[in-house]
């Protein structure tokens, strides 16, 4: 028999899995269902999700705009970082699941709720970042995980039980494969791309064209930084929300940010994924660029060598832990003089950095130039050649004399 639960707070998307999901926590523990649904950009109608939750036996619905959060206070912090999981992935799905449990506990504190819920397999790495999310909130809270408890273990038997409580669910078989978007990306996996040597069918993406269809002329773009956020495109000052939607148009325009990936799991399988982020790849081969005329070279390398702890954090779903916390200070004090001008052409898939300025800028033409300058005296690089050969100097020398 399930423990009893008073009242819970549901992650709802109005979808097939957390329809089914509502009606089965009411079923199972006898309780009241709040559902909470997050406008993170997924350009999806959410207007029936209050009637539909409600038909379904939901107590109170929350349907919150979160796109500029999601964006300022997630996207952005991690784009200073340049971060990206195993060298590909931009962590679009990762960036979204600990804002959403967030809200969702401030919502059980509201509502009075001795439980939250999510819709997440146990299989994958969604459960283990609203989770995570959920406890560094409330280490008391009651979490309940319908697909580790329940027996209804196939989309078939979900969509029979569905049948059964007239809930109604838009599943078709035109899409076989699962998706997740929002505003830095859209993300494909299962089905047809469990197989890695299976091309993903062209049909399947959504935000960019194919490179091969995209227009034959480039495009020059302009993005202004300021302390390592981006805040202006071509001139006009854009709210973080709205650039990033600006950038994902421009992007997939040109059939740029596609990526077909394995990757490792956090719960320890390998799983295959496609992703279109072509906002968050300009905006990356920006950030970079924008960082090598105005950041130190040893703040950089340190700053470079934890990107991949950093990205790790993310992805695994310790977004609310006192290492991403420490680490996110450092890198907020490296973005001080990260503040320019970068020019871009975007060009079939590509993006393509032609230029970059900043009034902090440590490029020094005087210093760099090939032709005669009086700054910089060519002999002294004798002496640092020698005193960095120092040791291996010493090696060969020792050696020589062994044998």
């Amino acid at each position: 028999m399930a423990e009893k639960v008073k009242k819970v707070v549901l992650a709802y998307s109005g979808g097939l899995d957390t329809s089914v999901i509502l009606k089965w926590l009411i079923e199972t523990y006898k309780c009241e269902v709040v559902t909470f649904s997050a406008d993170l950009g997924q350009e999806e109608e959410l207007y029936y999700i209050e009637d539909k939750a409600k038909k379904t036996g939901a107590v109170k619905v929350y349907i919150d705009d979160l796109r500029e959060t999601f964006v300022k206070d997630y996207v952005f912090p991690v784009f200073r970082a340049n971060a990206v999981y195993e060298g590909q992935y931009l962590l679009g799905t990762s960036l979204a699941r600990p804002l959403i449990a967030k809200r969702q506990m401030e919502i059980a504190g509201i509502e009075g709720a001795d439980a939250v819920s999510h819709g997440a397999t146990g299989k994958g790495n969604d459960q283990v970042r609203f989770e995570l999310a959920y406890l560094a909130h409330d280490p008391n809270i009651r979490i309940i995980s319908p697909w580790r408890e329940w027996d209804l273990g196939s989309r078939t038997s979900l969509m029979e039980f569905a049948a059964k409580h007239g809930i109604p669910v838009p599943v078709t078989q035109a899409k076989p494969y699962s998706s997740d978007r929002n505003l830095l990306h859209i993300s494909y996996e299962g089905g047809i791309l469990e197989d890695p040597w299976n091309e993903p069918p062209e049909e399947i993406f959504t935000l960019s064209v194919s490179p091969m269809n995209a227009p034959d002329k480039p495009e020059r773009i302009e993005i202004e930084f300021k302390k390592g956020d981006p805040v202006a495109i071509n001139g006009e000052n854009l709210s973080p929300a709205t650039l990033l939607k600006e950038l994902n148009r421009l992007g997939g325009k040109h059939g740029i940010g596609r990526a077909d990936i394995v990757e490792n799991r956090f719960v320890g399988m390998k799983s295959r994924g496609v992703y279109e982020t072509p906002g968050g790849t300009i905006l990356r081969a920006a950030h970079m660029a924008v960082e090598s005329i105005t950041m130190d070279r040893e703040v950089m390398h340190l700053r470079d060598s934890l990107i991949p702890k950093y990205a790790e954090l993310v992805y695994y779903g310790f977004w609310f832990s006192p290492e991403m916390r420490l680490m996110q200070k450092m890198i907020d004090g490296t973005q001080e003089y990260v503040s320019g001008l970068v020019r871009l052409e975007l060009y079939k898939g590509s993006c393509r950095v032609l230029g970059r300025k900043s009034d902090e800028s440590l490029y020094s033409h005087d210093f760099a130039t090939f032709e005669g300058d009086r700054v910089f005296s060519q002999k002294d690089a004798e002496g640092f050649i020698k005193l960095n050969a120092l040791r291996l100097r010493i090696q060969s020398l020792k050696k020589r004399a062994l044998s």
